[in-house]
């Protein structure tokens, strides 16, 4: 029997949902503050969390992410009074089941209910257990894994999928991770980064082009489409696409055909497309500077990668492989690493993400060239200060005289003038 926890500081609420529960034949308990339903949902296995937002302990997003990891891996539907779009919106992105408002009809209550049951059902009778292939992928943050459950879910569809976040975390390894585990695996995966392309160049680079069909058309060429059958084409960076081209790639999607520059046929073509920016291209597509139309057919799926700052101790696991790698490639040794070292990595906030933390990684090896432990000295001098905090304002210390500085009109002290003040102040 499916076990229903609610948590609502309202009894009134409370009494009407203990017997929608019971009417519908399951099993409940009820919390009436955060700390206590966080404490229940530990205590066992729960299916389904019924959450008010406002508790006498705070709000109950708070404890969503929480909620969420306990033994049961609930689902959980939002109950709450206060209709605030933020509120639905933060809570459908940690992964909320439903958002219901008060007051509300027990119809409004029980479907969702119903459907969340069902889902959990389905979802453990097909359960299988899959060896998830991470093509480099490290680290075991709950925001990392979370991203691998969608790196999961979308190998086994043929669905478009767009992988965004800031530059340098890693979107070509998840690409390449949902090539890998997809059914296309043993079949080409072909990357093409569009902003390093001219803009001349780019349908000729995608769609090829026959021989003569342009001037410096010597040769005939095979557009990264084709070379893509049957596997994985990955558009890095897509938002760099010009309109014109967006126009003749999104007819290339719909109609699973590609005619060359120059060319007479078309040509039928299979492939699973990834796309992947840092650019906001819902922003974009309002600006006009991205087809609308193309976005739905490239967003079927989309996943958001973290920033390296938001991953924790991640940071601390791909600086020990990356070093390893790094040892090898150079013939050295491999050397120590102490923990102070990995503490300065911690304080840094990455800007440029992974890549900017490999390319930190070979100075420290560079510099500490014959050592045989890496310490903070051997970093860059950016690494080191983020560790360092200064007032903006220097405070005196306590029971000292502070000495002014002389405005410009006026006449600085003598030698033996400074050394009298400064003899008082000590």
């Amino acid at each position: 029997m499916a076990h229903i926890l609610i948590i609502d500081d309202d009894p009134n609420i409370c009494l009407v949902l203990v017997n929608l529960v019971k009417q519908m034949g399951l099993d409940c308990s009820v919390a009436y503050t955060l700390k206590e339903g966080l404490f229940l949902g530990r205590s066992r296995a729960v299916d389904l969390v019924l959450l008010d937002l406002r508790l006498p302990d705070g709000n109950g997003l708070d404890i969503l992410p929480d909620l969420m990891k306990t033994p049961g891996e609930p689902e959980v539907i939002i109950i709450t009074g206060s209709g605030d779009f933020r509120g639905a919106e933060t809570a459908f992105k940690y992964g909320a089941w439903d958002y219901v408002q008060k007051p509300f009809l027990l119809n409004e209550v029980s479907l969702p209910m119903t459907r969340a049951l069902q889902y959990r059902g389905e979802k453990k009778a097909f359960a299988l257990p899959v060896a998830l292939v991470r093509s480099k992928i490290v680290g075991e943050s709950d925001v990392v894994l979370k991203c691998l459950e969608e790196v999961a879910k979308a190998s086994v569809t043929d669905a478009g999928v767009l992988i965004t976040g800031e530059t340098g975390t890693g979107k070509e390894l998840f690409a390449r991770a949902i090539h890998e585990n997809s059914k296309r695996a043993s079949r080409p995966f072909i990357t093409v980064d569009c902003g390093a392309l001219p803009d001349t160049l780019v349908e000729s680079t995608l769609f090829g082009h026959e021989k003569g069909a342009f001037t410096g058309a010597q040769t005939k060429q095979e557009g990264l489409v084709i070379q893509a059958h049957g596997g994985t084409l990955m558009l890095d960076e897509v938002g760099d696409l010009p309109l014109a081209v967006q126009k003749s790639f999104l007819r290339t999607l719909q109609e699973k055909c590609v005619r060359p520059i120059g060319g007479k046929a078309e040509k039928a073509v299979d492939f699973r497309l990834v796309a992947a920016t840092h650019l906001d291209l819902d922003q974009m597509v309002r600006e006009k500077r991205f087809r609308e139309d193309l976005l739905y057919r490239i967003r079927a799926i989309e996943i958001r990668l973290p920033p390296l700052r938001e991953r924790g101790k991640d940071i601390e696991a791909i600086a020990l492989k990356k070093i390893h790698e790094l040892a090898r490639r150079y013939g050295i040794e491999t050397k120590a690493v102490s923990p102070e070292f990995f503490n300065t990595l911690a304080a840094h906030p990455w800007p440029g993400n992974v890549r900017e933390l490999i390319n930190v990684l070979e100075y420290a090896l560079a510099s500490a060239g014959d050592d045989p432990t890496l310490f903070p000295k051997h970093l860059p001098l950016s690494c080191r200060m983020a560790r360092l905090s200064f007032d903006p304002v220097p405070r005196p210390r306590p029971g000292r005289e502070t000495l002014a500085v002389p405005d410009e009109d006026e006449s600085l002290p003598s030698l033996q003038e400074y050394r009298t003040r400064m003899e008082k102040s000590i």
